[in-house]
């Protein structure tokens, strides 16, 4: 533990949060005392208790464990902070009037890598889905590594992977210019739509910051950029440069793509041959483009042909990222995390290409009202592809309403005649399973909260 051998605990303000929970769980997993506030319960939480990690749910100064609240050791613990906590926190203001050492969450993960050979994923969509595969590949490889994911990953049911590896995968997260903290040897970005504008300003800020993050791959260090946007990231001398996707000029392109019952067969050019016939068991064309920049990494790290296939064949996806909840005859239930127009198009077109002309469903919870007011003409355009459409409240996270801006806003100006303005309460009690086909659950905020009831519901009427 370079750098943080003479701290005596650490004490995580929003310790739910999927990328604090990651750190707690490495810091409690190291033999530290860990410590934390969240506002709700969650299976997340439920996991850090297991853990060892000592958590309160009341913003109370009260509530801190005498170990982090006794002033006399403001110099000996460390306390983490997402940008998700609220200003008027009465804990973290406690922690500040008493100058403690206060660091967001992505500074420790920047000091965690400048530890090892840190590979960051970067972009407004797919970083996640691609962070798992590539910590995936290496684990199952002789090359192993460590991660911190932004979801939970199936195969290893945890957002920590730890390994024994000079490798560290990370999300390299654009909010508040957080990936500016990381030094990577790799480093990838996906996609560089406009999001977040409430920090940036504007989109060419945005692709600013982006290429300010290249800029911090280390020397002989390796970019690799999704060939769509190969024109805005810029690559820094001494770094080695690919581009992915199914263009003919991308130099990992995968080509050859056939739809099987149950899974994909497809074929990868590489800048030293081709991986031919490749399955993969997992629904979406944009998951086979994310698998193919997920190899392009992992090739560069010594991972071998033989370990790719069987590790593509072995992935089972991550919690929220098209996450199969039921797939029976007539009746298919999928949740996803998607809240940006063009994550919400990718996946909205991965489920029409795979389950071909089935009715669509989809229940959407807006996140973020800047987001909502930015883009609202984007998501109707997308939401009206669907068959039938409940539209949900849109979900705050850190933000204060704004006059005018709800989810009434994409409503409007949506054209499909099937769809809904509903409130959380009224799901799943409202809906008519005898008219769902494929039923989809979108969105960033608490709509993950609905996932086991749906689930519950659709389950007994199927059976009853």
């Amino acid at each position: 533990m370079i750098g943080f051998n003479k701290l005596e605990g650490f004490y995580f303000v929003g310790i739910g949060g999927i990328g604090m929970s990651a750190l707690a769980l490495y810091f409690a997993g190291a033999g530290f005392p860990v410590a934390g506030y969240d506002r709700s319960q969650s299976l997340i939480t439920d996991s850090l208790a297991e853990a060892g990690c000592e958590i309160s749910f009341t913003d109370d100064v009260e509530t801190i464990p005498a170990k982090f609240k006794n002033i006399a050791n403001r110099n000996k613990v460390k306390i983490v902070y997402t940008p998700a906590i609220p200003e008027e926190s009465r804990i973290l203001n406690f922690f500040r009037s008493n100058d403690y050492k206060i660091f967001k969450r992505s500074e420790v993960l920047g000091d965690l890598s400048e530890l090892t050979d840190t590979i960051a994923i970067a972009g407004t969509h797919g970083k996640t889905t691609v962070s798992t595969m590539t910590a995936h590949f290496l684990k199952q490889s002789s090359v192993d590594c460590s991660a911190f994911l932004g979801g939970i990953s199936k195969n290893y049911n945890s957002n920590l992977i730890t390994g024994d590896s000079r490798f560290t995968v990370m999300e390299a997260d654009e909010y508040d210019r957080s990936f500016h903290r990381l030094k990577p040897l790799i480093a990838v970005v996906t996609a560089v739509d406009p999001d977040h504008l409430e920090i940036y300003g504007d989109h060419k800020s945005m692709i600013a910051a982006y290429n300010e993050f290249c800029g911090k791959i280390r020397q002989r260090g390796i970019l690799i950029v999704n060939y769509s946007i190969r024109k805005k990231i810029e690559c820094p001398e001494g770094v080695s440069y690919y581009t992915y996707g199914s263009e003919p000029l991308a130099d990992y392109r995968y080509f050859d793509i056939e739809h099987k019952s149950d899974y994909y067969r497809f074929s990868i050019k590489t800048p030293d041959g081709i991986i031919s016939d490749i399955h993969f068991p997992f629904p979406g064309i944009i998951n086979i483009e994310n698998l193919t920049v997920a190899i392009a990494v992992v090739l560069n790290c010594g991972v071998t042909e033989n370990e790719i296939r069987k590790a593509a064949l072995l992935f089972q996806g991550v919690r929220r990222r098209f996450d199969i909840r039921i797939n029976r005859p007539g009746l298919t239930y999928i949740d996803d995390y998607a809240h940006h127009p063009e994550e919400i198009r990718a996946f909205i077109n991965s489920v029409m290409e795979y389950f071909g002309n089935r009715k669509i469903t989809g229940i959407f919870q807006p996140h973020l009202f800047t987001r909502t007011r930015d883009h609202a003409d984007g998501f109707a355009k997308i939401l009206d592809k669907l068959d039938d459409v409940i539209l949900l409240p849109v979900y705050p996270a850190r933000e204060k309403p704004i006059p005018g801006v709800s989810s009434e806003m994409i409503f409007d100006r949506m054209k499909l005649t099937g769809k809904r303005l509903l409130e959380m309460d009224d799901i799943p009690g409202k809906l008519d399973v005898s008219r769902i086909d494929v039923l989809l659950t979108i969105g960033a905020g608490n709509i993950d909260r609905l996932v086991a009831p749906i689930e519950q519901k659709l389950m007994k009427e199927v059976q009853a």
